[in-house]
C-alpha cells in the first residue's frame, strides 16, 4: 500500500450540535464548515467549544480548525439581541 492510498483512507471527524460530520482533510475552515450544514441559519454564529478551562471561540469563516486532535466539537449560536426586543 503506497502512502498516498493510506492517506486517502485516512478520515477526520467533527461535530457541530452533536451531527458528525467527516472530512478527508486534517484542517478544516470556517467557511468550509458552515458549507456543510444544511440552511446554515443567517446571523448564526459557528463556535469551538473549549476543553477544560479553555474558552469557548467564535469560528469566522477564515478560521482553520485542526481536526487532528480528537473530535472538534463546535455549537451554533444564535444572534444575541441583549434585552431589545425583536
Amino acid at each position: 500500500m503506497t502512502p498516498e492510498s493510506e492517506a486517502e483512507k485516512k478520515k477526520y471527524s467533527y461535530f457541530v450540535d452533536d451531527v458528525k460530520y467527516d472530512s478527508a482533510e486534517p484542517t478544516i475552515t470556517g467557511a468550509l464548515i458552515k458549507a456543510k450544514i444544511p440552511n446554515f441559519p443567517a446571523g448564526y454564529t459557528l463556535v469551538l467549544e473549549g476543553h477544560g478551562h479553555e474558552d469557548d471561540k467564535p469560528v469566522t469563516d477564515t478560521t482553520v480548525v485542526d481536526l487532528t486532535h480528537g473530535h472538534p466539537h463546535l455549537f451554533l449560536k444564535p444572534p444575541a439581541n441583549f434585552g431589545r426586543k425583536a
